[in-house]
């Protein structure tokens, strides 16, 4: 190829530090396009971005080309992968090697992928393929030896025998039913339409990164070249212990995962949380700001009309089960940042999944934050305002977090329970058998050459052994405990009445016009609702709950989840504002979102207008709301007609 660094290498000799560098560097570098490896790259690492593998030197374990494979072949691959196996053909050992492929590549033709997922169980009547191998080598000139191995790789290798193995594998098909598959389904749904939208981070990345002395490009929509990595961002380790590096430069970087390998592109880098890149950008933004943060903020509800604020508490919260880590800590399965709210009355409740997006922060034409905190209405953020959303804390949000969490890996640790159960039992009753029948054998003098009653012994009893310690293993996995929430952060929000107030403005809205407004919102609602009902969804009004939408419908025949905002509006309004996190909901979800619009007449009459699709365009970093031309909304959504 001309250039050195074309072609990288991995091998037992190369440090686990610097074979991490390697593959990131394989798979993200655009000049780096070869690697060559020993098995030291045969498992556990992702080499996704490569589609073309050659074996030069087959294992005489079929196990080892799955694991090869399997590098490359992985769930999300959009190229056609192909494997060249080389086989010294005029050997004998080659030749067996060579049916065993081609009986391979016909179970392929039937079978299709799967069939590498099982050819570690692979029987070979009872003995290793490298024991067949050898037995080749050794007796090359027996026409019968030579007979009776191509019998064995041809039954081993039988369409149905591999169908049988394949089906066994299968443990969701064991025990998911449809009504489990469906809840699976729904609560999916619920949380990728909450989870932190793409585009915030998008945003993000672009700003800091160029603030930090970051150069890219965009190359396709949504999708850049990052030409430049400062060296402050390569030599960052992460607190976290991460092992990938920070490369100088990527080929492409995206940060919606529809957008890693489109048809006829470039597979692309994916920055989301945990990426080298991202944290780095992330920890030296944070770095000089940490005091900041320590601090606290004052933010602006410009949805509340109110003037009564509240405190905002970012509390972290950790699930753990009965396993430790290598350093002897208990190992963390689950982590979530949760949102709790305290008013003047000590009045609290779950904030929802992200309601800072909704606020603003105090702008220069504002009262200062002394002159707001000053305020009676603020004095309650200086008495136990910590102590009662703890305790909130430890007794709801983070309960239920801990209980999610128990239900799911419960699920799962009885599941796998049978399964090891049944197939470990099952081995070790033919074993033990085997080694009773070859016992009797030779107390009447018919000695077995290969394997003799105490070898058959000694392996139904490691398989005891294996059943007993894998099975402690799962009930460590099954030992869930909720560690107490920690509070990393908080903030006072004031209401945007509360804000008037202070700076003698008059409401913008009367009492009676609020009231009004609510009223007409319930109303419009509670429409939707029996729409919803009359298709047979069950909706659920979320509308105090901040998570993005008003309704949420769930169809219990199928696990669909509609998430549904509602506006109400009088017969002529000519706009309807959005807030950001409607809108993350929205570009999330865009199947399953529908907005809503009734408006309603003098006479009492309203007209009904769903669309999907609504929202095209990603807010920018610092925007809260987004206000729309109905009449021009209704005319590039899709009606929702079903």
């Amino acid at each position: 190829l001309g250039r050195a660094n074309a072609v990288v290498a991995i091998h037992g000799g190369v440090a686990r530090a610097e074979r991490a560098a390697l593959q990131e560097s394989f798979s993200n570098d655009p000049q780096v396009l070869v690697l060559v490896a020993t098995d030291a790259a045969g498992e556990g690492i992702n080499l996704q971005r490569a589609h073309l593998m050659v074996n030069y030197d087959l294992p005489w374990n079929p196990n080892r080309i799955e694991q090869r494979f399997g590098r490359i072949h992985r769930i999300g691959q959009k190229q056609v992968c192909y494997l060249w196996n080389l086989v010294a053909s005029e050997t004998r050992e080659g030749e067996v090697y060579q049916l065993l492929l081609h009986k391979l590549d016909e179970a392929r033709a039937s079978l299709g992928s799967q069939v590498f997922d099982v050819l570690g169980k692979l029987n070979f009547d009872g003995r290793p393929l490298r024991d067949l191998l050898i037995d080749a080598i050794r007796y090359a000139d027996r026409p019968d030896v030579r007979a009776q191995l191509d019998q064995v790789v041809a039954s081993s290798l039988d369409v149905e025998h591999l169908r049988r193995l394949i089906l066994d594998q299968a443990l969701a098909s064991e025990a998911m039913d449809a009504a489990s598959v469906f809840r699976v389904r729904a609560e999916m749904e619920m949380r990728e339409a909450r989870r932190l939208q793409p585009g915030l981070i998008e945003s993000f990345f672009l700003e800091a990164f160029s603030r930090l002395g970051g150069r890219y490009y965009e190359r396709e929509p949504r999708r850049f070249e990052v030409t430049f990595v400062p060296a402050p961002l390569r030599r960052h380790r992460s607190a976290a212990g991460s092992r990938e590096p920070v490369l100088e430069r990527y080929e492409r970087v995206v940060f919606s995962r529809e957008l890693i390998a489109p048809a006829g592109e470039i597979r692309a880098a994916f920055l989301a949380p945990g990426h080298p890149l991202l944290q780095a950008v992330l920890d030296l933004t944070l770095a000089p700001n940490r005091t900041v943060l320590d601090e606290g903020a004052v933010l602006v509800d410009p949805n509340d009309a109110g003037t009564s604020p509240r405190a905002l508490f970012f509390l972290s919260h950790q699930v753990r089960n009965g396993q430790v880590t290598t350093s002897g800590r208990p190992r963390v399965i689950s982590e979530r940042l949760l949102f709790v709210e305290v008013d003047a009355e000590g009045r609290r409740r779950s904030a929802g999944d992200a309601p800072y997006l909704d606020y603003r922060p105090l702008e220069a034409t504002d009262p200062s934050t002394a002159e707001l905190l000053a305020r009676p209405e603020c004095a309650f953020v200086r008495g136990d305002v910590t102590e009662q959303v703890m305790n909130y804390a430890v007794t709801t949000v983070a309960r239920e977090h801990a209980d999610t969490v128990r239900t799911r890996v419960q699920s799962r640790v009885e599941r796998t329970s049978l399964a090891v159960r049944d197939r470990l039992t099952k081995e070790i009753a033919r074993w033990d058998h085997r080694a009773a029948t070859l016992l009797e054998q030779e107390l009447a003098g018919k000695v077995n050459a290969r394997l003799n009653a105490r070898e058959a012994q000694r392996r139904a009893n490691e398989l005891s052994a294996r059943l007993s310690a894998r099975l402690a293993e799962l009930e460590r996995e099954a030992d869930i405990a909720s560690l107490a929430p920690r509070v990393v952060g908080a903030a006072l929000v004031i209401p945007r009445g509360l804000l008037d107030l202070v700076q003698g403005v008059g409401p913008t809205t009367d009492a009676a016009t609020t009231v009004d407004r609510l009223a007409i919102a319930a109303r419009a609602r509670e429409i939707v609702m029996i729409r919803e009902r009359a298709r047979g969804f069950v909706p659920v009004d979320r509308e105090f709950e901040h998570v993005g939408y008003d309704i949420e419908s769930l169809n219990p025949a199928s696990g669909e989840v509609r998430f549904i905002e509602v506006k109400g509006r009088a017969d002529g309004a000519g706009q309807i504002t959005v807030t950001r996190n409607e809108l993350v909901t929205a570009l999330n979800r865009p199947e399953q979102f529908i907005l809503a619009v009734i408006e309603f007449a003098d006479d009492h009459s309203y007209r009904e207008t769903y669309l999907r699709a609504p929202f095209r365009d990603n807010p920018s970093f610092s925007e809260i709301s987004r206000t729309y031309d109905l009449s021009k909304l209704i005319s590039v959504g899709i009606p929702d007609d079903v």
